[in-house]
């Protein structure tokens, strides 16, 4: 009788086990897809390219500020941003909230990822700001002003 017991208790210890096995192996196919598929497609198409096939030439990383006070404009524009293959790495608000007119600061020593960053967004591209530090990590710095309204958000 008591050989009896120990089998059930074997075959419910097995049967959990495989469980924790069987799910452990879905979870282990699962990141081992997002990683192919990060290293093989690392580039989005520019939806606004003039040829469908140009892509972006980097990951352009970037933050979002709100610098009108709307509520929760930051987070709109960083999905519209991030669906249009950009890397938004920290999203905000400005140190003020009066900004009007929204612009864009190049972050290092080009301004080509600003410009394209501007261009996504309908900045006009006297708009960008050049402010070269070492301290930040990011390509570019986004304030949205009060004229939100008018930027592209597709």
């Amino acid at each position: 009788m008591a050989n009896t017991n120990n089998e059930k208790n074997n075959s419910v210890n097995n049967l959990y086990l495989n469980a924790v096995i069987g799910f452990l192996s879905v979870l282990l196919v699962a990141l081992l897809i997002a990683l192919f598929t990060r290293i093989v497609y690392p580039r989005i198409f520019n939806q606004r390219a003039e040829q469908p096939s140009e892509l972006i030439g980097s990951i352009i990383q970037l933050e979002v500020l709100n610098g009108c006070g709307e509520a929760g404009i930051a987070n709109n524009f960083t999905e519209m941003l991030r669906k249009n293959g950009f890397d938004v790495v920290e999203t905000g608000n400005f140190e003020t909230f009066d900004v009007k007119e929204t612009f864009v600061i190049a972050r290092n020593s080009s301004t080509a990822n600003a410009k394209r960053v501007a261009a996504a967004l309908g900045v006009d591209e006297n708009k960008i700001i050049q402010e070269e530090s070492t301290d930040f990590y990011l390509d570019v710095t986004v304030v949205l002003g009060s004229d939100y309204e008018k930027l592209n958000t597709n």
